[in-house]
């Protein structure tokens, strides 16, 4: 069996290469594709895999400007040749999904969301005044392409496995298309507690774009004037930092042992955006720390909320577990900087309801050994029922 695999592009570990990194050990004498590639950025078990780039990689700047060049992806991604094989699993947030088969390949879409810059965050990208005159005439006229494009595309996918049931309703709502659940891992080896007690701060581990609403934690943090320390970094980078007072503390990116540190010694972890999963509340949470998110999207599914009976859990979703079990969090209603600031003012009065043990029980539900076994059976299901489909 020929296998493919397509990523949108390979050029650092975040949550979508981590899942890479375990499609790599199922099927490991895969081709990996992707638009753009810089050697060295991801891990050296999916370095390994034989990398094929699309022409966007022989760009100028294309290394660190390659998110401008989204109107060329639909025809560099059509421009790969995977007409050859038998098994094509595009890990896709963008357009890798429109990448195009064979008549009797099978094409499994590991989605972790319908592309967000044309679909459900549009406004937090490029709304509020974000773009400049020529760009606000360009842009509509560029997304309105990148939509029918992107739902058009779709056709060519043999079947869609979703990381959540909020990213499963988006496939429902954009493409038309039923799609299976599998949530995304998270590396309970490497993110444990120290053991160490926790230290007076609060922490948010993010990239700066602009749907992870860090200036919310920000605003909240300059009221409240307790520790904060922010790891990450991207384009809303400088205007968050402008607007921070000194109880905020501004990291850049950490991984391995200092993150799993910063982790296991915070009160609390502080989640704010509405997110299609969201790995680092269970990062979070298999270092035993308790989560303060907003009650929408992935965190619903993450988290056991102190508070989750205000709060719609997605259907189908195992609920039994989730109201059965000691909260691992609590919720806040609406994206706004007051009530984040009421929950964390509960949480400051009632930090006691919550253990490290039951965080980091909630957390072992979605272990990267379980990921792997549920994505094989899952996936090898679906190509066995789509080849009999064929010989019928």
């Amino acid at each position: 069996m020929r296998v493919a695999i397509i990523h949108d592009w390979l050029t650092g570990m975040r949550g979508g290469e981590n899942c890479l990194e375990v499609f790599s050990e199922i099927f490991p004498q895969a081709d990996l594709f992707t638009l753009i590639h810089i050697p060295g950025s991801v891990s050296p078990k999916i370095e390994k895999l034989n990398i094929k780039t699309s022409f966007l990689q022989h760009f100028p700047m294309s290394y660190t400007r390659y998110r401008e060049m989204l109107p060329l992806m639909p025809s560099a991604i059509r421009s790969l040749e995977l007409r050859d094989y038998d098994f094509i699993l595009s890990s896709s947030h963008c357009v890798a999904k429109g990448v195009l088969g064979g008549p009797n390949t099978f094409h499994l879409c590991y989605c972790y969301t319908p592309m967000r810059y044309a679909w459900s965050a549009y406004d937090e990208y490029f709304g509020n005044d974000r773009l400049n005159w020529p760009m606000k005439y360009l842009v509509p006229k560029i997304m309105e392409y990148l939509r029918r494009w992107d739902f058009e595309s779709n056709s060519g996918v043999s079947d869609f496995v979703a990381i959540s049931h909020t990213v499963s309703e988006r496939i429902k709502k954009f493409y038309a298309r039923n799609s299976k659940i599998l949530y995304c891992p998270v590396d309970t080896e490497l993110f444990q507690s120290t053991g160490s007690s926790s230290e007076n701060y609060y922490l948010v581990v993010s990239a700066f774009a602009p749907y992870k609403r860090i200036d919310l934690a920000v605003k909240a943090f300059n009221i409240l004037g307790l520790p904060l320390k922010v790891v990450g970094g991207g384009q809303d980078f400088e205007a968050i930092r402008k607007i921070a007072n000194s109880n905020i503390e501004f990291l850049g990116w950490k991984t391995g042992k200092p993150l799993v540190e910063l982790y296991s010694n915070c009160r609390a972890f502080i989640f704010p955006g509405e997110e299609d999963f969201g790995i680092t509340p269970l990062e979070a949470q298999a270092c035993g720390r308790p989560v303060i998110a907003l009650g929408a999207g992935g965190a619903l599914e993450t988290v056991i909320g102190i508070n989750s009976e205000n709060y719609s859990i997605p259907v189908g979703r195992n609920t039994s577990r989730h109201l059965d079990s000691e909260p691992t969090g609590l919720f806040f209603a609406n994206p706004e900087v007051e009530d984040l600031v009421e929950a964390i003012e509960y949480f400051e009065k009632n930090e006691n309801s919550f253990s490290s043990e039951s965080a980091r029980s909630q957390a072992e539900h979605f272990s990267r050994h379980k990921f792997k076994n549920d994505a094989k059976q899952m996936f090898m299901n679906a190509f066995e029922i789509f080849k009999s489909r064929n010989r019928d």
